[in-house]
């Protein structure tokens, strides 16, 4: 018991709470708190739950991750590889959220949009590096501990980006939109990046030896072929309007063959670059094909699935988490309410079931702890659609918020876990992204249509279909366990 709890207090571990803080800290003002204001502003519910589809860049960051592995950041050599990056992504953020701050959704709805998608691509950056630096800093046997110590600074900062940016905003007045109240909001969310900047520089650079396939020139040509990439990616996509806008399944399936077409467009653009030499083809199978097939190899006919599992493992919880804040308010909870009882208590809960999360993979193993969590995420679902039923209810809200952000915390935990323990040393940053990726697909796809389902069923059935999302992944896990587990 001393033991196992000692490895929650060390360096390692404090660096990675403050890591954790400097991670979580955008993520709202990319989605919950960032829903608020848009929801005041005046924005429709259809368009609200639409910009979830910002977390699409934490699904697409493996397409940028083999130049984080890479390539150094030029003008931050002196700090190191990890380090060097986490600065350059860390006053990036700091950046956009002061851009944000100073646009209006109510005159440029666009504007904002494309200044989110900049943060969240940041942020997205950053937890490419994080994730990295927590794998290459300590053995297996540490992750669990650093996994929760991190999960408890992310939620830390949910506290102060969710109820603590709430709390300002009702402070400065929220009664009547202002849009000077939410940019004091934000201006002030991006000096708290300063705990992780100051952790970053005062942290020791992982001492890993990584094969380094690029010289400066080859840097610059496949940055270059990325950039056009992902940008020819965002036109096409922005181009392809759906003729199905009235059918919500339709428009849906569409969206998904658009993705995918958009997807084939940005690997078509990267072959031919090889074609013609302009970046070596060597270069793009070390980056992308070598840690993929390093995979492959090592699970075998089991990949699959394995890359099922994580596809599938947060459904329930992130689809279901895109229309809580705007649940509350339509439910009719006034934003303090929402700060206090969703994000204050909420995200003291989280860290709560983080630990448990740690804790129990420590003492019972990573696929117990795994199924453990995808039954109490999905089952939480369920509490929603018991509130959704009953009358405005402070107790009641109270109770199903600890309940379900203890499930999630647990349920994080054990995924980060579980995700560390199936990524290779060798392609550490790539391969964790790509999984990371992989998680975020599928959930943020269907996030993004979440308030057309809410109107076509209500709430009540939505909850109750989004617990049901999480049933096969509890089989899997059952299975994956006999098969392919991963150990402590």
């Amino acid at each position: 018991m001393k033991k196992n709890l000692k490895l929650f207090i060390n360096n390692k571990s404090l660096s990675m709470l403050f890591l954790g803080f400097s991670s979580g800290l955008p993520i709202l003002l990319v989605f919950s708190t960032l829903s608020v204001w848009l929801i005041k502003a005046g924005v429709e519910r259809n368009t609200v739950t639409l910009f979830s589809w910002a977390g699409f860049a934490y699904a697409f960051k493996y397409l940028w991750s083999p130049i984080v592995d890479n390539c150094q950041m030029p003008f931050f050599k002196k700090l190191g590889h990890r380090r060097g990056w986490l600065i350059f992504s860390q006053l990036s953020i700091c950046t956009f959220l002061i851009l944000i701050s100073f646009i209006d959704p109510q005159k440029n709805i666009y504007l904002i949009a494309l200044a989110v998608t900049m943060l969240a691509i940041s942020s997205a950056t950053q937890d490419i590096i994080i994730d990295a630096f927590r794998i290459e800093s300590a053995p297996q046997f540490m992750q669990g501990p650093l996994s929760s110590m991190y999960i408890a600074g992310y939620r830390l900062a949910m506290l102060i980006s969710g109820a603590g940016s709430l709390w300002l905003a009702a402070f400065f007045g929220t009664e009547i939109y202002n849009q000077s109240t939410w940019q004091k909001v934000y201006l002030i969310m991006s000096t708290l990046m300063l705990v992780g900047i100051l952790t970053t520089i005062f942290s020791k650079e992982p001492s890993i030896k990584r094969f380094k396939n690029f010289k400066n020139k080859n840097q610059i040509r496949f940055l270059m072929v990325i950039i056009i990439s992902i940008i020819s990616f965002i036109f096409i996509y922005s181009k392809l309007s759906s003729p199905f806008e009235d059918n919500l399944i339709f428009n849906f399936v569409f969206t998904f063959f658009r993705l995918i077409l958009c997807f084939a467009l940005a690997f078509f653009i990267v072959y031919i670059s090889t074609k013609i030499q302009f970046v070596s083809k060597n270069k793009f199978k070390n980056s992308y094909l070598n840690p993929i097939l390093s995979f492959l190899k090592k699970y075998g006919k089991f990949a699959f699935f394995i890359l099922l599992l994580i596809s599938l493992y947060r459904i329930a919880d992130i689809v279901m988490g895109v229309m809580a804040n705007i649940f509350y308010l339509e439910k009719g909870y006034n934003i303090k309410d929402i700060a206090t009882y969703s994000k204050f208590f909420g995200v003291f809960a989280t860290i709560i079931g983080g630990f448990m999360g740690g804790y129990f993979s420590l003492k019972f193993g990573t696929m117990r702890s795994l199924f453990f969590g995808a039954f109490i995420a999905a089952a939480s679902n369920l509490l929603f659609a018991w509130l959704a039923a009953h009358a405005i209810s402070v107790k009641l809200l109270i109770y199903v918020i600890t309940a379900d952000n203890i499930s999630s915390g647990f349920a994080g935990a054990a995924f980060v876990i579980y995700l560390s323990g199936l990524t290779s040393i060798k392609f550490t940053a790539t391969q964790y992204a790509l999984f990371s990726s992989i998680m975020l697909f599928i959930p943020k796809l269907i996030a993004g249509y979440s308030g057309g389902w809410v109107d076509v069923m209500g709430y009540q059935n939505f909850f109750i279909l989004t617990a049901a999302m999480g049933i096969p992944v509890l089989f899997l896990i059952l299975w994956i366990a006999k098969v392919a587990p991963v150990r402590n």
